[in-house]
């Protein structure tokens, strides 16, 4: 990996690898800081695997049509990517930073595509998360999001007994939870605290998009998950944008179904569980 690394920011800076110091948080692929002999700093993302490239594009999409903050790609390669290092203190989300993010992405919200979807496949996690677009959100949500990472789920034996028939039957109900938005909002995708950078009380940058035009409320009701965001996000997000007046008693957990079905794939049967007592909740 060092020669990888080593050859690649001599070719995209002229600059020659001093340090390298591995960076926690990755959770697909190594991440590391880069110190150069000139002083300056770049982050390196490896993966042998592959898949990097559509991250780059990902993060030049945020950049080219949206006014969110994320890091510049400086080298990209579908094993390797080489972002600028974005100052931050490592800080938390304290209410400042969680105002300031509530105005960030409800200005990405604002960004108006032509269907549900995107012009390509994206990655969730290193999980592949088809985009193909339709002009319905609920459609989109059943048939490229619930059901289809439900199926992952099922089949990598991470779901409890029935889970999978309730995904099936919440699907054909899911006009009684869910509405078709105003239009499609271009989201981030993957909001948590690991890939939100602060300094002090603004966010520096957003990381690891997983980008595609959606209803903004999964993106809010994933923030929700891991308590990325409370009140002082919320507040100052609602003065923008408001909220469906059942959004955190209906549609926050329907929709964080998702996550907690990538999680299960990824992680391990005790989301599968979790997504299942959501179900047994609305359909028993």
């Amino acid at each position: 990996m060092r020669d990888r690394i080593d050859s690649a920011v001599t070719a995209a800076t002229g600059r020659r690898v001093d340090r390298i110091r591995g960076l926690g948080g990755g959770c697909i692929a190594d991440v590391s800081l880069l110190s150069l002999d000139d002083g300056s700093r770049l982050v390196a993302k490896y993966d042998p695997c592959g898949g990097l490239a559509v991250e780059a594009w990902m993060l030049a999409y945020l950049d080219t049509r949206s006014q969110l903050p994320v890091p510049r790609v400086l080298y990209e390669s579908d094993d390797l990517l080489l972002l600028e290092c974005v100052a931050n203190d490592g800080g938390g989300l304290a209410d400042g930073a969680q105002a300031h993010a509530a105005e960030l992405l409800a200005d990405l919200h604002g960004v108006r595509g032509d269907a549900f979807g995107l012009e390509r496949d994206t990655v969730i996690g290193g999980l592949d998360q088809p985009n193909a677009a339709t002009n319905s959100w609920c459609d989109f949500f059943v048939e490229r999001r619930l059901l289809y990472m439900g199926a992952q789920a099922r089949d990598a034996g991470r779901l409890p007994a029935g889970c999978f028939a309730r995904i099936e039957t919440l699907c054909t109900r899911i006009d009684r939870f869910l509405s078709e938005p105003e239009y499609p909002s271009l989201i981030h995708g993957d909001v948590w605290g690991g890939n939100v950078l602060v300094a002090g009380n603004e966010v520096a940058a957003f990381v690891d998009p997983a980008i595609y035009y959606a209803d903004p409320e999964i993106e809010l009701a994933f923030s929700t998950l891991f308590s990325t965001f409370g009140a002082a996000f919320f507040d100052r997000y609602k003065e923008i944008r408001p909220l469906q007046p059942d959004f955190f008693e209906v549609r926050v957990p329907i929709y964080n179904l998702y996550p907690l079905l990538v999680h299960a794939v990824l992680f391990g049967e005790s989301y599968g569980r979790s997504a299942n007592a959501t179900l047994e909740r609305f359909v028993g």
